[in-house]
């Protein structure tokens, strides 16, 4: 934007203004960090005031942000402020939404509902594309062309703070808090079933059930995070949560984004439509994701979808590193249709699996005692990603081109292999039994297959684990047997659960 160039730019040598690499790399590095920030921040406060508030909160915090970006005339620290503010907001907000969607979805929506975190990012940076061509064909030489779109922020930040009021507390933190009766009555309305209703009843068991086995183990007066790695598994969880999220960032998906505009140009199209192409095939193919999170499961879509990124990958960075004209792309057009057909081919599989599903897997494998603290570490780890790639991509690409795209293939297969190896399925079953999956070590090759034990005896395995030490598994039993271990009594049809 022109005036948004002349003042808060540069004067060049050619009496035109731009930005410095550093000026640059500030307004856009902060935001970075203050997300990184407000993820790790927003943890201990909605642990305290709950998630509906921390909500209301930061989307408080945000809507100053854009205050502060819209209020500066000329001074671009005052922009760079603006953002790490922002930051702050967009970090805590990106921890709260998935986990308050995660903690009050019944189990066979919950997937495609935390997907649709993903689904509406999606649709705001498509937007924003929209609203960055409008203004900059209408209001090119005016601070309107800027300032509109961030004031328009304000909209979407009214609609969440204002709107999540109109809901409950999270029935897992109402329980948690000792507010039965209102937990209740949430799950009531979620499952739409009677207060005598089978599910509701049996999920009410197993919240309560695991909050008696999370009892047993003993809890430092600040709750600390020391705390919270002794957990059980839960050092095993935090790196997985923290390296899945590391791995939705070097998937590489922003690396077409940022190339998109060369491209583009090799046959003649408008970058701002570049934008608005490349943001509205990821958003219009996001929703395929909600449809196979639920009907194929976690863990074969995101295997599925690394395999078909690699493939993109290899094939995008071997026809821009050998067969694209770099300095004049318009003299190569037959490379640059393949360039663009692989980046919206790219894009169909990012959109559809691990761009909205690492947001359903973060917030299910953590126990409700720890969720918001390990999914706080996990939500930075994206951010801090996200920053460095966002801050290092110009240098790289600066280095070797199109090749910087082999970096992310190869990723992708390890990405892939992650989750083969250590993630487990958990469509279809509650935060509970997925916690218990993760406390029974139970292999995720057969994950799928894996049958639920009844609530009363989770509670009655870790009571008897903290009385006797016992290192035994969960089996499927009735009781302690006479000698008073944690093994089963002797019968014919015990049998183990993992």
């Amino acid at each position: 934007m022109p005036d948004f160039l002349s003042r808060f730019g540069e004067m060049q040598a050619d009496g035109s203004y731009g930005f410095s690499n550093v000026r640059k790399g500030l307004i856009v590095g902060l935001l970075s960090i203050g997300t990184l920030i407000g993820a790790l921040i927003a943890a201990p406060i909605a642990d305290r005031i709950g998630r509906r508030m921390s909500v209301c909160l930061w989307t408080i915090v945000v809507s100053v942000g854009f205050v502060i970006q819209v209020a500066a005339v000329s001074s671009w620290v005052q922009v760079m402020i603006g953002r790490l503010v922002a930051g702050w907001g967009v970090g805590a907000l990106s921890l709260l939404v998935p986990m308050y969607q995660a903690e009050t979805a019944p189990p066979w929506i919950r997937g495609a509902l935390v997907c649709t975190y993903q689904l509406f990012i999606t649709l705001g940076i498509f937007l924003a594309a929209c609203f960055n061509y409008g203004t900059y064909e209408h209001q090119r030489y005016s601070s309107a062309s800027w300032r509109i779109v961030i004031g328009l922020g304000w909209i979407w930040t009214a609609m969440l703070g204002g709107g999540i009021l109109a809901f409950s507390e999270t029935p897992r933190f109402d329980y948690r808090r000792g507010r039965v009766e209102e937990a209740k009555k949430t799950l009531m309305r979620v499952y739409g079933a009677p207060e005598n209703h089978y599910a509701v009843h049996m999920q009410l068991e197993e919240i309560e059930s695991k909050l008696r086995a999370e009892s047993q183990v003993p809890q430092g007066g600040l709750g600390s995070v020391v705390d919270m790695f002794r957990g059980p598994r839960m050092t095993y969880r935090i790196a997985l949560g923290m390296l899945l999220q590391m791995f939705q960032q070097l998937t590489g998906a922003n690396y077409f984004f940022y190339y998109g505009t060369t491209i583009f140009e090799s046959v003649q199209i408008n970058p701002f439509v570049t934008q608005m192409i490349l943001n509205g095939i990821n958003f219009g193919v996001t929703f395929i994701g909600l449809y196979l999170v639920e009907h194929y499961g976690r863990r074969v879509s995101l295997i599925s979808g690394s395999v078909w990124m690699f493939i993109c990958f290899m094939i995008f960075a071997s026809v821009g590193h050998f067969l694209l004209d770099l300095e004049t792309p318009s003299n190569t057009p037959t490379a640059g249709v393949v360039l663009i057909v692989f980046a919206c081919l790219f894009i169909l599989g990012y959109a559809t699996t691990w761009g909205p599903m690492v947001w359903t897997l973060i917030a299910e494998i953590y126990p409700s005692r720890y969720r918001a603290k390990a999914m706080a570490l996990a939500t930075a780890s994206n951010w801090t990603w996200n920053f460095l790639i966002a801050f290092f991509t110009p240098f790289i690409t600066t280095a070797i081109d199109f090749r910087y795209g082999y970096v992310f293939a190869a990723c992708n297969l390890v990405a892939g292999a992650l989750v083969y190896f250590f993630v487990i399925e958990g469509q279809g079953r509650t935060l509970e039994e997925i916690d218990t999956m993760y406390l029974e070590h139970v292999p995720p090759r057969t994950s799928s297959r894996w049958t639920p034990p009844p609530p009363e005896e989770i509670a009655q395995y870790f009571t008897c684990k903290k009385n006797m030490g016992c290192k035994s598994s969960l089996v499927r039993t009735e009781g302690l047997s006479s000698e008073g271990s944690c093994t089963p009594s002797a019968r014919p049809d015990s049998s183990p659960w993992s």
